[in-house]
């Protein structure tokens, strides 16, 4: 099985991280690594069932999130080599919010996914995405 993680620590409180991750629809906070959205369907970015296209290559679809744990689940079901659906099956990526309770606080986010086959190829293309994805997040709260 394929894995990878990611984590960052954010000098924001968690509660205001959350805010900006919560919603599936709206990754305006990563302007350099998301540079178009389109929302499939009618579901709310809240929602369970909630699906998006990102720039024009990732179909992604929000299976679970848990405002009291800072959570969410959610599947790649299409994308681009090495992600592509014909390369990796039962893509599960998780994104967890938590209080760093040490010192002037702030907030630690995990990102990370599993999924099978293509596992070398697909670590590493989803590790930059995610990296990515993370830093934009702490220069977009920290500024």
């Amino acid at each position: 099985m394929g894995k990878t993680y990611q984590s960052i620590v954010v000098n924001t409180p968690a509660e205001a991280v959350w805010e900006k991750l919560r919603d599936f629809h709206d990754l305006s906070w990563a302007p350099d690594v998301i540079t178009n959205v389109d929302v499939v369907g009618d579901k709310a970015g809240d929602q369970p069932g909630a699906r998006r296209v990102l720039n024009g290559a990732f179909h992604e679809t929000l299976h679970a999130l848990d405002d009291d744990n800072r959570e969410l689940t959610y599947s790649i079901d299409e994308g681009p080599s090495p992600v592509s659906s014909g390369e990796v099956s039962s893509y599960e990526g998780h994104v967890r919010v938590r209080p760093v309770t040490e010192g002037d606080g702030g907030t630690f986010v995990e990102w990370y996914s599993q999924w099978k086959g293509n596992d070398e190829s697909a670590a590493e293309f989803c590790h930059g995405i995610y990296a990515g994805l993370l830093e934009q997040l702490k220069k977009t709260l920290e500024h």
